[in-house]
């Protein structure tokens, strides 16, 4: 039985790094960036976007379909970015529970 104990033990203090995680995530935001940098997206950890620039020199007429263009390529980048920081994360909270049978791929 102690070993039982010594499992519910770790796992509720995984549980607590898991939640403590997801809030640090959370407040957390990754920039994503494309155009060579005339393109800028912010997301916060959640996946919301909260921010956009968008170089002056493509306000020009006739730039609306290469600025959609970048602005999706930049939210990819972030994205991307995002993604990476949360795998980061749970592979940290995990230890050397990662990759055992019912655990999350990380």
């Amino acid at each position: 039985m102690k070993d039982l104990g010594a499992l519910m033990k770790q796992a509720q203090a995984m549980q607590a790094k898991l939640q403590d995680a997801q809030a640090r995530l959370a407040e957390s935001e990754v920039d994503g960036a494309s155009g060579g940098g005339m393109v800028r997206v912010t997301l916060k950890g959640t996946g919301e976007l909260v921010r956009v620039g968008i170089e002056d020199s493509l306000l020009a007429p006739g730039e609306g379909e290469l600025i959609g263009d970048l602005l999706i390529a930049a939210h990819a980048d972030a994205k991307r970015k995002l993604d990476a920081r949360q795998a980061e994360i749970m592979r940290d909270i995990a230890g050397p529970l990662a990759g055992l049978p019912g655990m999350p791929g990380f």
